[in-house]
């Protein structure tokens, strides 16, 4: 299938650089695909707080609930230049991660994690009256490796887990597409609007951002209307924003990305299905996660790593319907959506979007295909 087939035109102005100023009051282009799809998809126009006059009783609303890193890090060389970091994983007690500014930095090189406010870390190295009461990070690295890849292995100077020191020096890992500096106010903002509600599993680089529109209340009104909720994790990776440069989509490389599913919310979804409800995946994460776990016994409970690809004319196991954002053209997750409603309805979606001035990407608004 050719990748061109998955382009459309946005205005740049449509891209999203904030969330609505309340989550559950973002749009919602709600596609029925039991409408006479041979004329056009049935298509309407909602806010988010709606979604519940969509949803049944005995439908199962399916939530990734990983938890984004604040992944983005700044660093300089002890010669001064600046560099930029984005975390990908620990493993081994080293870093793995993206850095720019790294072109000239050779393994053995030493280079220096500043705080937020990008002052250098070496605070520790001072007495209180020459810190002026500032307080810097007391971290430095070691570049172990420059891989062919462009990822880098950085040794941290500090017995402390990753997750613990980026929570002190790091930033929200926003996609390119939304313009940020290296604003404080801004990245506390960030930090909160950047992550579900009910996030709680550190170890995504990248929001599931269809779940950004939930609150509690909403979660707690569905429930109270006879919609399950299950949990799932699927840690998302940087993979997921990169784009699709082959001629023909099923040349392009999926990325992996690790996920879990316990036996409880395994038993709440097959329990669902069985009885007659829909599997309602909040976000193409969830979505693959659970068609990478199903069978035709239903789902299986376990963890792992999964690089599964969902293209157009695949045949979905276990996801009835799926809350999604609006994705970028030539992208696996754009794919991902067509599978599931149809390239022709999907484009016919995205058109009427555009139309209408939707806010497109993570920080945009949503869509529901039932």
């Amino acid at each position: 299938m050719k990748t061109s087939l998955f382009d459309y035109e946005l205005p740049p102005e449509l891209i999203a650089q904030s969330p609505a100023p309340s989550r559950s009051e973002s749009r919602l282009l709600v596609l029925d695909r039991k409408g006479d799809a041979c004329i056009a998809p049935t298509l309407l126009d909602r806010r988010f707080a709606e979604i519940g006059q969509f949803l049944r009783a005995g439908d199962c609303l399916v939530l990734n609930d990983t938890k984004v890193l604040p992944a983005r890090f700044f660093a300089e060389r002890k010669t001064g230049a600046s560099m930029e970091g984005l975390f990908l994983a620990e493993q081994a007690g080293a870093w793995e991660v993206m850095l720019k500014g790294a072109r000239k930095v050779r393994p053995g090189e030493r280079i220096r994690i500043l705080d937020r406010s990008r002052r250098v870390g070496i605070a520790h190295h001072l007495s209180p009256e020459e810190e002026g009461g500032v307080q810097c990070t007391p971290y430095e690295a070691e570049l172990i490796e420059k891989r062919p890849d462009g990822v880098c292995i950085l040794r941290i100077d500090s017995d402390r887990s990753a997750e613990e020191i980026l929570n002190e020096v790091g930033f929200p890992p926003l996609p390119p597409y939304i313009r940020r500096d290296g604003d404080i106010e801004q990245a506390t903002e960030d930090r909160q609007r950047y992550q579900t509600v009910y996030a709680r599993r550190p170890g995504a680089v990248a929001a599931p951002t269809a779940g950004l529109h939930f609150t509690e209340p909403l979660l707690a009104q569905l429930q109270d209307q006879g919609v399950r909720l299950a949990w799932v994790t699927l840690h998302v990776g940087t993979g997921t924003f990169k784009p699709v440069s082959v001629e023909n989509l099923e040349d392009h490389e999926i990325h992996h990305e690790w996920y879990e599913i316990d036996t409880p919310n395994a038993l709440t979804i097959n329990e669902a299905k069985r009885a007659g409800g829909r599997i309602v995946a909040v976000g193409t994460t969830a979505t693959r996660l659970l068609e990478t776990v199903a069978s035709e016994s239903g789902i299986a409970p376990g963890q792992g790593t999964t690089d599964l690809f969902i293209t157009p004319g695949y045949e979905f196991k276990i996801v009835d319907a799926m809350i999604t954002n609006f994705h970028l053209p030539r992208s696996t997750l754009l794919a991902l959506v067509a599978a599931l409603a149809g390239l022709d309805a999907t484009l016919a979606a995205y058109r009427h979007a555009v139309a209408q001035r939707y806010r497109f990407y993570s920080y945009g608004d949503a869509m529901l295909i039932l």
